[in-house]
């Protein structure tokens, strides 16, 4: 089904692959081809974009600027303060914000409209695109009115992928948005290119989500594809439609991988067509021998339904293999499950077996992987004349756009799901990130959507309440529904798809989205709501660091979830000090209360007093470290807090992960590795050290590191940071910071990215 290659490869004419190994010299040679590997690489797609978007001269070390940016309503908020705080003047590109995320305005008040008439009056002053509440989510909108082939957005959600329409789009915390507001640029290592080789064709009631999560369960846990550009080739992508295309790219952010692109031809080109923006397609193949640093080999004729079980997209099995095997799988779920949920509550899926069948109470299709035009159509056909009965099972479908939903009551496809006891609701994100239709306690719902972490369907553990998520293709779940909730594979029913043609109605959104590209009005005043604020202060880095372990997860991965929540935490998402609150509050409820303290002790030495009044146990620890580094002193020592995490940083690119601990008074993160590089980003962005530390060393809570000289080190480039645990003595350990560039290390030295442009 996939085939991950052990090394790089040669494509010759977009068909053929010959495996870059001993042999592959003579191959070439044979066939007439005599051309380096360095310039085979050039002939990439990704090569070619990159290159056409990089500033600096330099193809090892990228600054890209990007066409187009987007974001969304629990992002844009911060994003244009910490802009504005810069000195923005104006938008310098086409720059959207949809309101997709925290559309219920009727959660905390007025707080979540008043973020809305901010982006409003923000588009009026800058120059940018408004799309009211429940228009569009962020990325189908996107697609549908920003892509362009050849073309780079950014876009400040994780799941910012355009690559199946040409467009080659990254998701991103904040910081990186606020640098393309002013002007800056987006400064990336040149990354890898990874073929994603599609071969085959899929059969009749498989999906996109089943190939996506295919693909997944074969990358993620090797990280075969991590930061690098996945670049959709071979015979099988020509036998996909458009839509089917998108779903399967929407998803390769579970993947890890920095972004995505693929060929595109003739289908892309009436995807435009119907847009009605023709000039944005255009032609794209890689060169006629093109070198990928590694190749995913996918046959989609062996693809079947697949489903992901919690807690994580990449949990995969077949909806076949899992039927057959139910106990033995259920079992393996609940031992993961016991890492994710730390044995914090009692978790079972035994109990949803019915006669040998697996129960499920909800089944969602919605949002920017779900909400398609095809998926629901052929939901539809799965489910016409049907009933999903009336028990504890319910359906929910959420068109991705209003010109998607308009087409679907126009063509009698919402007359038919509304008929069989679906609801059918308007464009809205909530589903994926835990904002609606959350499930009861203990309920395991399935859902085509993007992830399904812990809590993202919106329980809370720290309350003793939890529902589980699947991943499933919005098809076999239509083909659950036919049975009512019984877990159903979509190829185990005989449907005749109808595949009705698509008509986009453009008047939907002139009529209704506001576009101020091009006619900033700087006498706009913008809108402020009681819980927009303003970003605190915050301090340049101190000639030395002393930092308090405030909190160690030792999990194999932690998502950006369990650091922020998603859910109800997004309505705060405007208010820097409200939402901190909320900083681990999943995972380790205890963290807030231990970063106030040791901020507490801070804000002391920053008034000027000494630490060691402050307690016993802060005298002992300076003494100790004065007597090794007798020049230590409260004037160039700042005291904070760290966490340490095995790897954290998996999911979302939601900036305030970071920031979060950046407010309370965080200075360093600690980990064995970094999920994402998105996550990094954020970390440096806010003015933390992103610590790397290979050697084994079992920290706990309370836990003192100092870092001296940790300003020369990062000016002096050092490789190695010598740090020290102090308790009773000082244990030396060594830290790495990885590659940062100039800018990062002036980020992190002026304190936050803020800091950074006032300085400049």
């Amino acid at each position: 089904m996939i085939k991950l290659y052990e090394g790089g490869a040669y494509l010759l004419n977009g068909t053929e692959l010959v495996a870059d190994n001993a042999d592959s010299a003579a191959v070439l040679s044979k066939k007439g081809i005599n051309v380096s590997k360095e310039d085979a690489a050039k002939n990439t797609m990704a090569y070619g974009i990159l290159e056409k978007h990089n500033t600096s001269g330099n193809m090892e070390q990228l600054k890209i600027k990007f066409d187009k940016m987007t974001s969304h309503d629990i992002t844009f908020v911060g994003i244009i303060q910490t802009a504005r705080a810069s000195g923005l003047t104006e938008f310098p590109v086409p720059y959207v914000l949809t309101n997709c995320h925290n559309s219920l305005c009727a959660v905390g008040g007025t707080i979540n409209e008043d973020d809305h008439m901010f982006g409003l009056s923000c588009a009026k002053k800058y120059g940018g695109v408004y799309v009211p509440p429940h228009q569009a989510v962020i990325h189908q909108y996107a697609r549908e009115m920003l892509a362009e082939c050849g073309a780079m957005i950014l876009g400040s959600d994780s799941h910012t992928r355009y690559g199946a329409l040409g467009t080659m789009a990254i998701g991103e915390g904040g910081g990186e948005l606020a640098k393309q507001l002013l002007k800056r640029t987006y400064d990336v290592a040149k990354p890898g290119v990874v073929a994603i080789y599609l071969d085959g064709e899929v059969t009749k009631g498989v999906g996109p989500q089943d190939v996506a999560l295919a693909i997944i369960g074969a990358t993620f846990d090797c990280g075969y594809v991590k930061n690098k550009v996945m670049e959709f080739v071979g015979p099988g992508v020509d036998k996909l439609s458009a839509d089917f295309r998108i779903g399967i790219d929407v998803m390769t952010t579970e993947t890890t991988c920095l972004s995505s692109i693929w060929k595109t031809d003739e289908k892309i080109k009436e995807w435009y067509d119907i847009h009605y923006r023709p000039d944005a397609y255009k032609e794209m193949n890689p060169g006629a021998v093109a070198y990928y640093d590694g190749v995913v080999y996918v046959n989609l004729s062996e693809i079947k339904p697949m489903i992901a079980m919690p807690f994580h997209p990449s949990n995969v099995y077949t909806i076949d293999e899992l039927n057959a095997n139910l106990m033995d799988i259920l079992e393996d779920v609940e031992k993961k499950a016991l890492v994710s949920l730390d044995g914090k509550v009692d978790f079972t899926l035994k109990d949803k077996v019915r006669n040998g069948k697996l129960y499920v109470e909800q089944g969602i299709i919605a949002g920017c992987a779900g909400g398609g035009y095809e998926n629901i159509v052929d939901a539809a056909d799965i489910l016409k004349g049907k009933y999903i009965g009336a028990d504890e099972f319910t359906l929910s479908v959420y068109p991705a756009s209003t010109p998607i939903y308009m087409e679907l009551a126009k063509n009698g496809r919402l007359a038919d799901l509304i008929g069989t006891g679906a609801i059918v609701k308007t464009a809205f994100c909530g589903p994926c990130f835990g904002a609606g239709d959350t499930p009861a306690n203990n309920a395991f719902s399935i859902r085509h959507s993007t992830r399904n972490f812990p809590n993202r369907e919106g329980s809370k553990i720290q309350n003793g309440q939890i529902s589980s998520v699947a991943l499933m293709d919005a098809r076999s779940i239509a083909a659950t529904a036919v049975n009512k909730g019984y877990l159903t594979s979509a190829t185990d029913l005989d449907v005749q798809y109808t595949s009705p043609k698509y008509f986009f109605d453009k008047t939907i959104y002139e009529n209704r989205v506001y576009d101020g590209v091009g006619k900033a009005d700087k006498d706009v005043e913008i809108k402020f709501g009681p819980n927009i604020k303003d970003w605190p202060e915050m301090i340049s880095l101190t000639d030395n660091l002393l930092l308090k372990m405030a909190s160690v997860i030792n999990d194999p991965v932690t998502t950006t979830d369990e650091l922020i929540p998603s859910g109800e935490t997004s309505s705060f998402r405007s208010n820097p000090l409200g939402l901190a609150e909320f900083t681990l509050s999943r995972k380790d409820p205890e963290y807030v209360g231990r970063a106030k303290a040791i901020q507490a002790v801070e804000r002391v030495r920053e008034s000027g007093e000494c630490m060691c009044s402050t307690s016993d146990e802060m005298k002992n620890i300076m003494d100790i470290i004065k007597e090794k580094f007798p020049e230590v002193k409260g004037k160039n020592t700042g005291y904070g807090s760290t966490i340490f995490a095995v790897k954290p940083g998996d999911g979302s690119a939601r900036e305030q992960a970071a920031s979060c601990q950046k407010v309370l008074g965080g200075w360093a993160n600690i980990a064995k590795e970094y999920a994402t590089k998105r996550y990094r980003s954020n970390l440096i962005n806010w003015g933390m050290l992103p610590f790397v530390m290979d050697e084994d060393y079992a920290f706990d809570i309370d836990d003192y590191v100092f870092v001296p000289g940790i300003v020369n080190a990062i000016k002096n480039k050092d490789d190695v940071i010598k740090a020290y645990v102090v308790n009773k003595g000082m244990k030396e350990i060594s830290l790495t910071l990885g590659a940062l560039t100039d800018d990062e290390r002036d980020i992190i030295l002026a304190g936050c990215l803020i800091n950074y442009y006032k300085e400049n």
